[in-house]
C-alpha cells in the first residue's frame, strides 16, 4: 500500500499538477490594455510607397529614430528572437515609424535582412517629425522618444488597435527592450503568445473566423 502512494506521488500527481496549471494559464490569461484604439497612420507611406494599416493585424510597432542603422542590431535580435519564429502568420505584422529622409537607411537594412529572412512582413514608414511626436504622444506611454525620435523598445498592438501590455505594480510593462535580447526572448515572447492564444481561442468559437493565424 506504502509503495502505491509513494508512486504516485512521484508520478502521477506531478502529472496532474502540471495538467491543471497548463490548461489554467492558457484559459484564463488575457494581456491587459494599456492603450485603446491608438490612432492608425493616415497617408505615411512605406519603402515601396504603399499604405499601411493597423487594422485587422496583429502589430509589432516601433520607432527607429534617425540613427536606424546605427541601432540595426536592436532590430537583427527582435528578428531573430520573434519575427522569424512568427512571420508566417498572415494577421501579423512589424512596422517601424522613421523619420522622412531615413528611406535609404530603412533600404539598406531591409537589403541585409533579405539575405537570410523572409522580409514580406516587415514594414519601414516615414513621416515628419512633427507627425512622429504627435502619434506617440497619442499612445500615452511613460516612456518617450530620444532627441532623435527613436527608442528601443517595440510594442504589441491587437486587430483592434489596442496597446497591450502588463498593469502590474511592480511588473508594468508597455513595450520591450530590442536591445535586451533576454528581455525579448522571454517577458516579450510570453505575452506575444497571450495574444496568439486569444485569437486562436476566438476562431474555435467562431468557425466563420479568418484562419490565418
Amino acid at each position: 500500500m506504502k509503495k502505491n502512494i509513494v508512486l504516485f506521488v512521484l508520478f502521477v500527481l506531478p502529472i496532474v499538477a502540471y495538467l491543471f496549471f497548463a490548461s489554467g494559464v492558457n484559459s484564463f490569461t488575457k494581456l491587459p490594455v494599456i492603450t485603446p484604439k491608438v490612432a492608425d497612420f493616415g497617408n505615411w507611406k512605406s519603402l515601396k510607397n504603399e499604405k499601411v494599416s493597423l487594422d485587422n493585424k496583429i502589430t509589432i510597432l516601433g520607432f527607429s529614430g534617425s540613427n536606424l542603422l546605427k541601432n540595426r542590431g536592436n532590430y537583427f535580435n527582435l528578428n531573430e528572437k520573434i519575427y522569424q519564429r512568427y512571420h508566417t502568420f498572415k494577421d501579423l505584422q512589424f512596422v517601424v515609424v522613421c523619420p522622412l529622409g531615413t528611406e535609404e537607411q530603412a533600404k539598406s537594412l531591409i537589403d541585409v535582412l533579405k539575405g537570410f529572412t523572409d522580409v514580406s512582413q516587415w514594414h519601414f514608414v516615414f513621416a515628419s517629425p512633427e507627425d512622429i511626436n504627435a502619434y506617440y504622444s497619442q499612445l500615452n506611454l511613460v516612456g518617450k522618444l530620444d532627441k532623435d525620435l527613436g527608442t528601443p523598445n517595440v510594442y504589441i498592438l491587437d486587430k483592434e488597435r489596442n496597446l497591450r501590455g502588463r498593469k502590474e505594480k511592480k511588473g508594468y510593462k508597455e513595450g520591450y527592450s530590442t536591445f535586451h535580447p533576454a528581455e525579448l526572448s522571454n517577458e516579450m515572447l510570453d505575452d506575444f503568445k497571450v495574444i496568439l492564444y486569444e485569437y486562436r481561442a476566438a476562431l474555435k468559437k467562431n468557425h466563420n473566423a479568418t484562419k490565418k493565424l
